[in-house]
């Protein structure tokens, strides 16, 4: 009985630690990492208690006493699991949330933020402990069991739910990733909705410290605030010390961003938005670094195996220098073979592997009510070797860890769209936290779950301390342990057959509350996503790291998503660079993958084409709108008063937009790659009166609305000769 368990602590502390060091923040306070290390210790720990557990059952006659030492495992893993979830680590996370200065404060903002939790939940559970009482007048049960049976059924029924989606999602999603150019297309799709996100953290990030900076210099060194404000400069200052590279670029105050130096509370607000920003810029940032460099290593991958005959089998990648020495060529050629031939292999195994267990499970979750009929393919499995202690617990703990899997991969799916997210080596003291707290919530609900799947006709340890839900709580009916799954198996058919997304797409208002997935970023290849890894790669090659220069080049993408007419100037920005990203496509030689992305990018060039030739239309019939991108710095010069217009800047604006036309056509006519146009924010105008320099003094709101009204109602006309071009 302990053989299998006595070898599995050890790797599972393990495991908790490494996983700990891989996504954990570099400034987490040592108290968080404990509390967040023991918590997983525990919800794994319960995981592999059940198949010694199943063990001790089998060996066993059936009237047979407890095992001690099993019995004190359940209570410890059980109720650590439990306090840890429900008290100990959400007035952790409240005090690691808070803004505070002093230890105190923070206290008292964790128990006052959680103490409407607590409030909603214990009316909630009188509500139902009343009417249990009214409905059921002879109930005998404790306030305890009610408790745990109220715990275990919102485990059972949510996590029926996450596991469902999980037994569809996860063969399909391994399915996918083994077709190289299917994973090419959704990550396009990623990098350019991350660097969009990173770009827009980033111009958070600056105006916090915009902020931070001007509430710093007015206040004076005798103000009562300013201990408070010392701490967020030297917040600042070790902020830029770690990161130099960071660039604060385009920062605005606010209308009520002054507000902050009133009390010790809007100071601890200040704070707490600061690191709020900082932590999600950061967070974006290693987002990007991650899917830029899976694309990269990808596309390496790809170009290695189509030029495996001349490159002799060795693996030639883009991130480091060639190998040397006697064991050089050795190395080349087994990174070929995992990466080019054996990996993907293992991906379509996996597949198929994983989608006959979600059918195994699916099939025993659904014959559960037939009690005389066991269809459960592993609890034939268990049956047929319950003679040899280590095959049981085999064979009892891999179904149990993919439930697992896919309950938690369907929980971080669904956190990372709304509450938090798991970011290697940039996850936040806060998302430790839920993260965690939901591992630890989950993990009891699912071993008790598989523990019915296994019909061994006498109950486990474990099912006597957790009990039946419909003796602890007759409300809840007859059987339930064995009816809710029923709701699981029909969910999951539902999702493996995209049920909901034709619901969803049928009805189209309906699409704000479509769970987002890999299938909806195949539908062909995202072209800024192609430019910015185009892009990187180029720096790439010139020695630079992944990343640096990704916030201008995803800010003219960003611009350009959210064009209006009368944007002219963005208008011509957007076409240009779609336009050649699938002129790249164009000339792409190779497989046949590429021919399917030039026909592709042919019909997205006609429909880009006739998009915007209808923007221009009908800037021709009613006076251009005007918007403006506040996440640019403007380097225009003074703003022109009400009746002057800044005819030198249009009319070298005019002259560079004709040239980047005609410079368009030729590259079409000849099919060469066009280069990147600079961005607005880094280009300055000349006079061309008086060849002097523009001034770089800010200018307001009103000044810049002012100056691109007169702008438009002034010099339309150049609307339209530009269909004359």
């Amino acid at each position: 009985m302990w053989v299998f368990y006595l070898i599995s602590l050890p790797l599972t502390l393990g495991l908790v630690v490494s996983t700990l060091r891989y996504f954990a923040g570099p400034e987490i306070p040592r108290y968080v990492l404990v509390t967040v290390g023991y918590t997983w210790f525990c919800s794994v720990s319960v995981i592999i208690l059940a198949p010694a557990d199943i063990w001790t059952t089998l060996s066993l006659p059936p009237n047979h006493p407890e095992n001690g030492a099993i019995s004190f495992l359940w209570s410890w893993s059980y109720w650590s699991t439990f306090l840890l979830t429900w008290a100990v680590v959400p007035l952790i996370q409240g005090f690691e949330d808070a803004g505070d200065f002093t230890v105190s404060e923070r206290l008292k903002t964790s128990v006052h933020v959680n103490l409407v939790f607590y409030l909603v939940l214990g009316f909630i559970g009188l509500l139902g402990l009343i009417l249990l009482i009214m409905l059921h007048r002879n109930w005998t049960g404790s306030i305890l069991g009610y408790a745990m049976a109220c715990s275990n059924t919102f485990g059972l029924v949510t996590g029926a739910f996450l596991l469902g989606f999980g037994l569809s999602e996860i063969p399909k999603t391994l399915w996918r990733n083994s077709d190289w150019t299917t994973r090419q297309k959704v990550l396009s799709h990623k990098i350019a909705q991350i660097a969009v996100k990173l770009d827009n953290a980033h111009q958070e990030l600056s105006n916090a410290i915009v902020v931070a900076q001007a509430t710093s210099t007015q206040m004076s060194k005798r103000d009562p605030m300013r201990p408070y404000m010392n701490v967020i400069d030297a917040m600042l200052a070790k902020m830029f010390r770690e990161d130099p590279a960071f660039k604060p670029q385009g920062g605005q105050l606010g209308e009520n961003d002054m507000d902050y130096d009133t009390d010790e509370k809007s100071m601890a607000t200040l704070r707490r938005h600061l690191r709020n920003a900082k932590d999600e810029y950061y967070r974006y940032k290693s987002e990007y670094l991650t899917y830029v460099t899976e694309a990269l290593v990808l596309e390496d991958t790809m170009k290695n195996y189509e030029r495996r005959d001349s490159t002799g089998w060795k693996y030639i990648s883009s991130f480091r220098a060639s190998r040397t020495g006697k064991l050089g060529n050795f190395l080349d050629t087994l990174e070929f073979i995992w990466r080019c031939m054996l990996k993907k292999q293992i991906q379509v195994v996996l597949a198929i592997v994983t989608g006959i267990m979600s059918a195994a499970i699916l099939l025993a979750e659904a014959t559960l009510l037939l009690s005389k009929l066991d269809l459960s393919l592993f609890s034939i499995l268990i049956r047929v070797v319950k003679s040899d202690e280590l095959l049981v617990q085999a064979f009892a703990f891999v179904p149990l860890v993919y439930m697992c899997i896919c309950t938690y991969y369907s929980l971080f799916k669904i956190g990372m769209l709304m509450i938090y997210s798991l970011t290697p080596r940039q996850t936040s003291s806060v998302n430790l936290l839920m993260i965690c707290s939901m591992i630890a919530r989950y993990a009891p609900p699912i071993s008790y779950n598989f523990i019915n799947l296994i019909q061994l006709h006498s109950e486990t340890i474990f099912e006597k301390k957790m009990g039946r839900i419909d003796d602890a709580v007759p409300i809840f009916g007859q059987r339930f342990n064995e009816i809710y799954p029923l709701i699981m198996v029909i969910y999951t058919l539902l999702v493996a057959s995209n049920f909901f997304d034709r619901i969803f797409s049928y009805f189209g208002s309906w699409k704000r509350f479509k769970f987002q997935t890999e299938t909806d970023d195949m539908d062909g290849f995202d072209p800024s996503g192609l430019m910015i890894l185009k892009k990187e790669r180029t720096w790439l090659e010139e020695g630079q790291k992944v990343g640096e220069h990704v916030l201008p080049l995803a800010r003219n993408f960003h611009d350009a998503d959210d064009i209006e007419p009368g944007s002219n100037f963005s208008e011509k920005s957007s076409l240009e660079m779609k336009m050649s990203s699938s002129y790249d496509i164009d000339t792409t030689k190779g497989s046949s993958s590429n021919d399917d992305m030039s026909r592709k990018y042919g019909s997205a060039r006609e429909a880009i084409t006739n998009k915007y030739a209808a923007i221009r239309e009908q800037q021709n019939r009613h006076s251009p709108s005007t918007k403006v991108s506040l996440l640019e710095t403007d380097s225009s010069g003074p703003s022109s008063g009400p009746g002057e217009v800044p005819s030198s800047r249009l009319a070298s604006t005019w002259r560079n937009m004709k040239q980047g036309i005609q410079s368009f056509k030729e590259n079409v006519a000849t099919k060469k790659f066009l280069p990147l146009r600079q961005s607005p924010e880094t280009t300055t105008v000349t006079s061309a009166s008086t060849g002097e320099m523009p001034s770089s003094r800010p200018q307001s709101l009103d000044e810049i609305f002012q100056r691109l009204k007169n702008r438009s109602e002034d010099h339309g006309h150049y609307l339209d000769d530009d269909d004359e071009v």
